[in-house]
């Protein structure tokens, strides 16, 4: 059986990082790359890679082409592409993607609806 393969990702690979120190609440929408090791409580949208890192804590609807949760995400994840929940990443909500993997000991809470948006 094969595991879910976390990718190996490095701060360069992002445009823009929410550190630990930071609280964001209210609406978030980027286009390139982001992560988040701080706390982001109401929305967001994205048109790129979403990073939700260990430690970071999410209260927020997601919409994204790939989401992966390392940290705890506490809503809904609308993913064109993909969804991956790591060992330590929490979900509490629903997912929607085309794809989606949980690396066992990963923490879920809600309903998985797989789609072909993502797929030509």
């Amino acid at each position: 059986m094969n595991e879910p393969r976390n990718e190996i990702l490095e701060e360069d690979d992002f445009d823009t990082i929410l550190s630990e120190d930071i609280d964001f609440s209210g609406s978030l929408s980027f286009e390139k790359p982001f992560l988040v090791r701080g706390r982001v409580t109401g929305e967001i949208k994205a048109s790129s890679l979403l990073v939700i890192d260990e430690g970071a804590v999410v209260e927020a609807d997601i919409v994204a082409p790939k989401v992966i949760i390392r940290g705890s995400v506490k809503g809904n994840v609308n993913a064109s592409n993909k969804v991956e929940i790591s060992l330590t990443g929490r979900l509490a909500g629903n997912i929607t993607a085309s794809e989606i993997s949980m690396e066992a000991g990963c923490l879920f809470n809600g309903r998985c609806l797989m789609t072909d948006l993502g797929r030509s």
